[in-house]
Order: C-alpha cells, then sequence, then structure tokens
C-alpha cells in the first residue's frame, strides 16, 4: 500500500479526554474515530490489525474443531431470559419490532448456540461439538470510556461447546484454555491465566485471561509460583496476627459519633487488624450476619458460593436495626441469637479485638472468636497485596489487569433451562453440557498498545501489526531514491511481505515520526547518502536499533534476521 493513497489521518494530538495510552496512541494514529459514546470507527490501520487478529483465532479454534458459523444479531428475547443470562440480562439493549416482538440486540451467544443445539443435536453420537464465531456484540455500557477498552458495541470471537457429560466438557474447556493460550501468545500479548467467578450462578466454574496494564480495571492476585487468580476469588492466607496477650474480659466504651471502620482507627489509635467489621446481608428474605477484619472487605462472589445462591442484597438501615438493636456502625456479633453469622477465616484463632455492640455509639473491647461468639468460618473477602499464597506461602502481589478473555464451564445452566437435550448410549434423555469461551478483539489491540508504547507511539508485534514493515524514500524527489524504492517496496510484495511505501512528498522527520507513531515494526529507509555506499537503513522500532545493510540484500536479510 502506498501511503499517499491510504487514509491514515494521523494527529500530532490527541483529545484531551483520551486519558490512557490506547486511546490517545490509537487516535493520533490514525486506526480509530469516535462515533459516539463507547462505539468507534475502526479505520483503515484498525481494521488490518483486527483481521490479522481474526485470522490468528480462526486458526487457532480450527485447530481444535472448532466450525465457524454466523449468528444474528437480533433475537427474539425468549420467556426467563434474564434468569439464564444472570447479571448480563441488565447489559442488554432491548427494542421492539413493529408487531411488538421484544428483540434483543447482540445478546449472549450460547444462548443463540443453545437454541440451535435444541433443535438439531439428538444423540450423544454427534458429540462433541465446538461451534464458533466472530461478530459485532452490544452492551449497555452506563459508563464507556478508555477507548477500546469500555465498549457498547465491540467485536468478539465466541464459542459454544457441547458435551454429553462433566468429562467431556473438561475436555473441551482445557481445548480452549489451550487455544486461547496460543492465541495470546501469537499475538505477542504479555498475559496471566487466572481463575475468577461467573457472572451466571455461584456454581459455575471460570478463568480469565488478562494482560498486566497500569490502566487496567481487573485485580489479579499473583504468585510467583505460578498461582493466579481474580482478588474476588483467590484463596489466600492472612499473615500472622499480633493480639493482645491474655483472656481479658468484654469491656463496652461510648464511640460518640463513630460510624465506620475509619472512624473507629481514628477514635482509638489501633490498628484496624485489630477490628472486626459486621455486615448484614439478606439472603432469601433471611439475614445473614458477616464479620471480616477490619481492614478487609467482602467478596460477593465467594459469598454466592458460600450461600449456594446468587441472588442476595445489603440489608437495608431498617432491616440491621430490628436484627441487632443498633444503627449502622455499632453492629457487632456478640449476642446475636437465631441468625446466621459467617466469619471470614482471617479471624480464626484471634483474640482481644474491637466489635461493635449492638448499640448505638457504643463498641466492645477484648472480643474473642469462639468465645464471646460461635460463627461459621469460610473465606468470603477480596485477597490483598498482604495474602499468603495458600500454595507456597510467599506473598501475594495485586496487578491491575485487562481481561481479554472469558472461560466458564456452564454445565446445564442453559440446557436444562431450555430443555436441550440428547439420549445417551443407554438411550436416556440428558442435558448437554455446555462451556462458554469469549475474547476480545479490541481488547486485544488496545492492551497490547498499552504493553508496547513510548514516547514516540506504539511498536505493535509483527503479527498484529497492519504492515510488516514500512519503505521510506527519504527524498522523493531525487530520481535514483524513487526507483531504488519503487523497486524494493514491489520485491518486499513479491516475497509476500505487508509493505506500506512512504511515497509522500514530506520532508524525512514527518515521514519518520508519522512511521514510529503508527507501530509498524521495521522501517527500511532509502536515502542519497547511503545509497550512494549502496546500503539502505533498517529501524528496529520496539529497541530502536538501527543497522545498515546493502540494498540488494535488503529482503532477504529482513526475511532471515528479523521477519522468520
Amino acid at each position: 500500500m502506498r501511503w499517499g493513497q491510504a487514509f491514515i489521518p494521523t494527529l500530532r494530538e490527541a483529545p484531551a479526554d483520551a486519558v490512557t495510552s490506547s486511546h490517545r496512541l490509537l487516535l493520533r494514529g490514525g486506526y480509530i474515530r469516535q462515533v459516539a459514546p463507547g462505539v468507534f470507527a475502526h479505520l483503515f490501520l484498525a481494521q488490518k490489525s483486527l483481521s490479522r487478529i481474526k485470522q490468528i483465532i480462526r486458526e487457532e479454534m480450527n485447530r481444535i474443531g472448532g466450525q465457524e458459523i454466523g449468528l444474528p444479531v437480533l433475537s427474539l428475547s425468549p420467556p426467563g431470559n434474564e434468569s439464564r443470562l444472570g447479571e448480563a440480562a441488565s447489559d442488554l439493549f432491548k427494542l421492539r419490532d413493529r408487531n411488538q416482538h421484544e428483540l434483543d440486540l447482540g445478546a449472549a451467544r450460547e444462548e443463540a448456540m443453545a437454541q440451535i443445539a435444541h433443535g438439531e443435536l439428538r444423540s450423544y453420537k454427534q458429540l462433541p461439538q465446538i461451534w464458533y464465531q466472530i461478530q459485532r456484540k452490544f452492551r449497555d455500557e452506563p459508563r464507556p470510556k478508555s477507548g477500546l477498552l469500555r465498549l457498547r458495541e465491540f467485536a468478539m470471537a465466541d464459542a459454544c461447546s457441547f458435551d454429553l457429560d462433566e468429562a467431556g466438557l473438561e475436555v473441551s474447556y482445557q481445548k480452549h484454555v489451550d487455544a486461547c493460550t496460543r492465541v495470546f501468545r501469537r499475538c505477542g500479548l504479555k498475559y496471566l491465566y487466572a481463575q475468577t467467578h461467573s457472572t451466571l450462578t455461584a456454581e459455575n466454574i471460570s478463568s480469565e485471561f488478562v494482560a498486566p496494564c497500569e490502566v487496567g480495571e481487573n485485580l489479579v492476585a499473583v504468585c510467583d509460583c505460578g498461582y493466579a487468580a481474580n482478588v474476588q476469588t483467590a484463596e489466600a492466607k492472612s499473615p500472622p496476627a499480633h493480639d493482645l496477650d491474655g483472656n481479658a474480659p468484654l469491656e463496652a466504651f461510648a464511640t460518640p459519633g463513630v460510624k465506620t471502620i475509619d472512624d473507629l482507627v481514628r477514635f482509638t489509635s489501633e490498628s484496624p487488624t485489630r477490628m472486626i467489621k459486621t455486615l448484614v446481608y439478606m439472603a432469601e428474605g433471611q439475614p445473614v450476619v458477616l464479620l471480616l477484619r477490619g481492614d478487609q472487605n467482602l467478596s460477593e462472589p465467594k459469598l454466592a458460593r458460600v450461600l449456594g445462591a446468587d441472588v442476595f442484597r445489603p440489608a437495608t438501615p431498617e432491616e440491621a436495626l430490628r436484627l441487632h438493636g443498633a444503627s449502622l456502625g455499632s453492629l457487632g456479633p456478640v449476642g446475636l441469637k437465631g441468625t446466621r453469622l459467617i466469619a471470614d477465616r482471617s479471624l480464626d484463632g484471634r483474640k482481644n479485638l474491637m466489635a461493635g455492640a449492638n448499640q448505638d455509639e457504643t463498641h466492645l473491647r477484648n472480643v474473642t472468636p469462639g468465645r464471646d461468639f460461635t460463627a461459621e468460618s469460610r473465606d468470603i473477602r477480596l485477597a490483598t497485596e498482604d495474602d499468603l499464597c495458600l500454595r507456597c506461602g510467599n506473598h501475594l502481589h495485586v496487578a491491575k489487569t485487562i481481561e481479554v478473555g472469558r472461560l466458564a464451564k456452564l454445565g446445564g445452566h442453559y440446557s436444562e433451562a431450555m430443555h436441550t437435550t440428547v439420549l445417551n448410549q443407554h438411550g436416556k434423555e440428558v442435558p448437554l453440557m455446555m462451556g462458554c469461551y469469549g475474547i476480545g478483539l479490541e481488547r486485544i489491540l488496545a492492551a497490547t498498545v498499552e504493553q508496547n508504547h513510548d514516547d514516540d507511539g506504539i511498536f505493535l508485534p509483527r503479527a498484529i501489526a497492519p504492515f510488516d514493515l514500512i519503505v521510506t524514500a527519504a527524498q522523493m524527489d531525487d530520481g535514483p531514491v524513487r526507483t531504488a524504492a519503487e523497486k524494493l517496496y514491489e520485491e518486499a510484495q513479491a516475497q509476500a511481505l505487508e509493505v506500506l511505501f512512504d511515497d509522500r512528498a514530506e520532508r524525512p522527520g514527518v515521514k519518520f515520526k508519522d512511521a514510529d507513531l503508527i507501530g509498524v515494526p521495521y522501517r527500511v529507509t532509502l536515502g542519497r547518502r547511503k545509497l550512494e555506499q549502496g546500503l539502505v537503513e533498517i529501524f528496529e522500532r520496539s529497541t530502536k536499533r538501527i543497522e545498515d545493510v546493502k540494498l540488494e540484500n535488503v529482503v532477504r536479510y529482513l526475511k532471515e534476521n528479523y521477519l522468520r
């Protein structure tokens, strides 16, 4: 492609609202343009990069036996759809046709695939099946931001597996883990494979591929031993606590104006690790009292697994008052009768702590679990930077990440709701075991830019860069330079390389700045002085290494040393 004919509208400055590096540089590099909040047009360079990402995904999905299909963007919204989709139901775009049928726009693809399986799969002999598609999806995102990282319209590769039983599902799940690993590795993305929680039901098993980035909103607990899990899911051990010695008796003390743990820390000058945080939740109409260490926070996905339910909520102040006889801020576990108490494991073996006294503006000192109250000991908190890995005992590190892929074992969640069954070897009707798997294409591009940029612009890995190299004629008005550049451009194309030929009548400095900005991994520059010596300059964008090579050998040299 000749740059002089291409539509690559580079910008010297990015709009002020572009705060992440990927947003700013993809705008400046002429990859994207915003047309509405959370909605972007993919221009020429972005389309080429995304096409390469799609091809990598197709090759790896086909490698595990995936069959590409195409599903409609519009689908009828069936009764009970919200219960099957879980939290995702609230993000659907909905509309009505002229006959007042309610339609979903770009709904969950596993729903549509399960519907097809319901009508077509009859016997275990047809299994296993893996279907996938790469298509636009839509989400009614309330706060779109960060360019391509939080969108309302985006491209996804969605796959579903169908198996006879859980053993078959495990095989299909691992195939997709392996396929995703190869996809992200081939894209040149630095990634982690982490356990996470399901957004559908408390029982579903899920994992995610995430890209470590400072602008990431996902927090993942990581250990050098290889363990990684979302902080809402991660299992961890608290470091040993330092409690006051002895078996001191309970002591009430006035705490006027104290409403939060932070207030109590300021009032007493004690560490929050010596305090008990008391939360009240309602599950199936019944109160549940949750106890955590003062510096820790509740993980609702963990709580869902403990309760065996995915529908629960914080109690209102009125509900908490009826249970405890005190207002929020003075709640505690001592003296509670007839209600379920669940304490995080970080409180195991602790003594002489502080907690609310169930009397307004009053707290208790020397509260000792097991002596002063009895509670179930469960893991219900978010993992933190201070925690220890359960596998090896080393400290965990909490990394900011961007989610780029998600995998889930759905089991019979959809198939049972939609009566999607097959006959097994014994002629018995059984529900299909399903798995769902998704990869975000724009997120791969944006996360890769976040990991591969400097003050001058982007340096994309070759596998997903829009071009393999740029041939730059420093002086297009110089006959020998122009002739040599044209010949090199044609020779590189003949060797099946994706080449951008900068044939513009611009100053060399302008050409170099634009080339640095757009992220093509290599630049071959032909200039008057070096060409007189029979040399051209190879510039590697990621390392800024410069090497002079003889003109007649440059394509072969590139393929042998750079473009392998």
